[in-house]
């Protein structure tokens, strides 16, 4: 199976647009989901003037000359539009076919290609906050999504563990022996990283001896190679407790710090310098936009090597991006970075591009969102105005979410609740974040979160839990077997439509990069089974819709159970 309903209903009226103006052979037949039929289609209205008829006039000829097993169905309504409905055997026979697939039909369309993408990126020696949320679970999400699809999926996670800031931190140890840290400890290295910045301002000696120590850091001082190494394998722990508890896919071998280009850097300014991309300006090396003006309308510049010598980020990026496509062979690059960084990823591709680094056929795409508010619509910070650590940020969802479990099962015996309310939790938080329109800010509302109604991670963790507990009911019997020939309530209908749409929510999330479409495709799933539930009781009907009704449920809860896991939530069985 490699298409779906939708596809195929398209397909036959292209068909029947060619048919009734051969002139029109190749037209967009421009078929939707619709709520006065099973779909629609306002092909007529937009190829009327083309065909030189009216839209009504054109709509007719084309309902006429639709001709497919398919639909059940073709009426013309208002203007010109066509309202589709598909027989119930087409229905019936797909929902057989997708309960026999592991796959539920969902082909691996992108299969071939290689998409690196580049999410969380923490600081070395910081603690993960909650600026790193949007970053690390949208990029989890395409991830999953992109590799279920076929893709070679190359995880990337930039590490900051390189430049002044090392220097200045390893100083600082060196010179204040007494404070000692726990190797596990990160919220501790975290403030002897504040106060080494607090002394790095205030002292302009200690600035001297860091700046030191950065050239010993990048020259290979066994001694400053040995701190930083502990320094960086620390933090690295610390990000894996919190990526396993998210339940993220990055693992250390994704992890490629901005160390790790450091010795392309000097290669990457001479080749530009030779090409003539680069040039010289008041001492600095920059590649100047030609695309990218100022303020005061001069061209924008990528700083390769500052006038001291030094590098920044310019270059890594650059650097970063090259390697990228040169040597992990990506053909689709993926940069899961805040919308401030529109500017900066512009003026890398178009380096990259005007080196001849990168070919007109790999896409380079900034999959930009926006911010984590608080309730006061400002960025979530705590009440000292410091940045919420993630850490916190979940205990407090698993917290409300134990409180929510509590009183809505109080039988649970505390192991399983605690089980429940972490699963809740962590799946509330991701949920949220995955269900607003990533360009958008979000308010973090922790009590709405938890929720086990509305558009949110509880309700659909609920609701497969249901499903398996109607499944459960009906453990040891046969596998039921879909009759074909049977009528379709209304609810079974909405519900097998909704079913057969997922392929085409995965694709459209491959093609947008929006993981919200997932969440909202998951929920309006979600609650067409509960409609169909309520209008159709499923293990006292009699044969054959018993059988029907239990395969739609089946589909149900392995759709909800895959939609979950590629947005990277668990899926209980019991709450």
């Amino acid at each position: 199976m490699t298409s779906s309903l939708l596809t195929e209903v398209a397909a036959a009226v292209a068909d029947g647009i060619a048919v009734a103006d051969p002139a029109l052979t190749g037209a967009d037949p421009l078929v939707r989901p619709s709520e006065r039929a099973d779909f629609q289609s306002g092909a007529a209205l937009a190829l009327a003037r083309r065909a030189g008829r009216a839209p009504a006039e054109l709509a007719d000829r084309v309902a006429e000359a639709v001709r497919t097993d398919l639909l059940a169905g073709v009426r013309v309504s208002g203007p010109g539009f066509l309202e589709l409905t598909v027989a119930a055997p087409a229905v019936w026979r797909r929902v057989a076919a997708r309960l026999a697939r592991d796959d539920l039909g969902v082909p691996r369309a992108e299969a071939g290609r290689r998409v690196v993408i580049d999410y969380s990126a923490p600081n070395i020696a910081k603690e993960l906050h909650v600026g790193h949320l949007r970053s690390t679970i949208i990029g989890d999400c395409l991830a999953r999504v992109l590799g279920r699809l076929g893709d070679d999926v190359v995880r990337q996670n930039h590490l900051g563990d390189w430049g002044t800031q090392f220097g200045m931190l390893i100083q600082y140890l060196d010179e204040h022996p007494e404070a000692a840290w726990r190797h596990g400890d990160l919220a501790a290295l975290d403030q002897l990283y504040r106060e080494a910045r607090a002394r790095f301002d205030a002292d302009e000696a200690f600035a001297g001896r860091s700046r030191s120590r950065v050239v010993a850091l990048q020259s290979g001082d066994p001694e400053t190679i040995a701190v930083w190494r502990e320094i960086v394998a620390a933090s690295e722990a610390a990000f894996r407790r919190l990526y396993d508890r998210l339940d993220v896919l990055l693992t250390p071998a994704d992890s490629a710090g901005e160390s790790f280009y450091n010795d392309r850097l000097a290669g990457v300014v001479d080749e530009l310098t030779r090409a003539g991309v680069a040039v010289e300006s008041d001492g600095a090396v920059v590649v100047l936009s030609a695309t990218e003006t100022g303020p005061d309308g001069a061209p924008v510049p990528l700083i390769l090597r500052k006038r001291d010598g030094g590098y920044g980020y310019d270059t890594t990026d650059l650097a970063t991006l090259r390697y990228r496509v040169g040597e992990l062979c990506a053909g689709r690059v993926l940069y899961v970075v805040d919308a401030r960084q529109a500017l900066h990823f512009r003026l890398v591709v178009e380096a990259a591009r005007r080196a001849g680094w990168l070919p007109g056929d790999v896409e380079v795409a900034h999959v930009s969102f926006g911010t984590v508010l608080g309730p006061d619509g400002r960025p979530f910070r705590t009440r000292a105005g410091d940045t919420v650590t993630l850490g916190s940020l979940l205990d407090a969802a698993v917290e409300r979410a134990r409180a929510v479990v509590a009183a809505k099962n109080p039988s649970l015996d505390p192991a399983a609740a605690d089980r429940v309310a972490e699963l809740t939790g962590i799946g509330a938080v991701k949920y949220a974040e995955l269900s607003t329109s990533r360009t958008k800010d979000y308010t973090f509302d922790v009590g709405r979160m938890v929720s086990f109604t509305g558009n949110t991670g509880g309700y659909l963790q609920y609701a497969h839990a249901r499903i398996a507990a109607i499944l459960r009911r009906a453990e040891g019997e046969a596998d039921p077997v879909v009759d074909p020939t049977t009528d379709l309530h209304p609810a079974e209908r909405a519900l097998g439509l909704a079913l057969d749409a997922f392929g085409d929510t995965l694709a459209d999330v491959a093609a947008t990069l929006e993981p919200h479409r997932l969440c909202t495709y998951l929920y309006d799933t979600a609650r067409a089974f509960t409609d169909f539930y309520e209008a159709c009781p499923v293990l006292t009907a009699p044969e054959p819709s018993r059988g029907n009704r239990l395969a739609l449920c089946r589909l149900t809860k392995a759709t909800l159970r895959e939609g979950l896991a590629l947005l990277g939530i668990a899926a209980p069985e019991r709450m």
